[in-house]
């Protein structure tokens, strides 16, 4: 079972990525002409003039250019691997693109942004240190949606120490931190960290992804209970007498006659 893209996503256009491109190329040479020629403090009117046209440039093309950027590399990794992937690619590369233009019209407008960086820096080492795992699956997981190792629908089979072995599943999810895997008793959420570490190799496609296991009484995904399995037919115990009880009822009930006709 392959991979098929999401409905409605096409790939980006080499036109998508050139007008991005051109549009950052535009938001640079603003930087670096406004930051040369330009002061917004000076007397002269040019040197003003330079800088806020500068800045106006900048914040405008640089925010063309973030957002173009973003969602051409959005829309790729979405047609690539999942809609989760792609859409979380595409905020993380578009709030760096906007803190960068931010930076960046301060600069020109010549606002101290040493205190802004130093506080950016203790934030960022405290939100790293608290997020290394995080992080770590992260980043492992857009390793493993360029490299490709694996697929959506791919019957693959996994050695790690780490996860305790070598076991086979399905793969049924990717996403950015986590790899969903349909095992036999069921889908289990594997980090990608730990994928990435480990020995992956895909088998062949012979079967399709088995259905989860359905517990008796347990609702299904509709909301309809599962229905509970043939109970073996129970039978009541024999309320009359057998054939053994029964001769022995008939020797014992024989008249008293009989009895010593017998012995006589």
């Amino acid at each position: 079972m392959s991979q098929l893209p999401p409905l409605g996503v096409t790939p980006p256009t080499a036109r998508h990525w050139a007008l991005g491109i051109s549009a950052g190329v535009v938001a640079l040479a603003a930087l670096v002409a406004g930051s040369a020629w330009g002061q917004v403090h000076a007397k002269a009117i040019d040197p003003r003039v330079v800088a806020w046209a500068s800045v106006a440039a900048l914040a405008l093309f640089g925010t063309l250019a973030t957002t173009v950027i973003s969602s051409c590399l959005g829309r790729l990794v979405t047609h690539r691997s999942l809609p989760s992937a792609g859409a979380a690619l595409r905020i993380i590369s578009a709030a760096v693109g906007y803190v960068v233009v931010l930076f960046g019209v301060l600069a020109v407008l010549d606002v101290s942004v040493e205190k802004l960086l130093v506080g950016a820096g203790l934030a960022g080492v405290v939100l790293g240190i608290a997020a290394t795992q995080s992080l770590g699956n992260v980043f492992a997981g857009l390793v493993i949606i360029l490299a490709r190792p694996f697929a959506v629908g791919d019957h693959v089979r996994i050695r790690s120490g780490q996860l305790g072995g070598v076991f086979d599943g399905w793969v049924i999810e990717m996403s950015l931190t986590y790899t969903t895997l349909r095992l036999d008793d069921g889908p289990w959420k594997i980090p990608n960290g730990a994928l990435l570490a480990a020995g992956v190799g895909r088998l062949p496609r012979t079967t399709t992804v088995p259905p989860l296991p359905q517990v008796p009484g347990a609702p299904l995904p509709g909301g309809v209970a599962a229905p509970a399995p043939p109970s073996a037919p129970t039978t009541a115990p024999p309320t009359g007498r057998g054939l053994g009880a029964s001769d022995a009822s008939t020797g014992s009930d024989a008249p008293d006659g009989d009895l010593s006709l017998g012995t006589s």
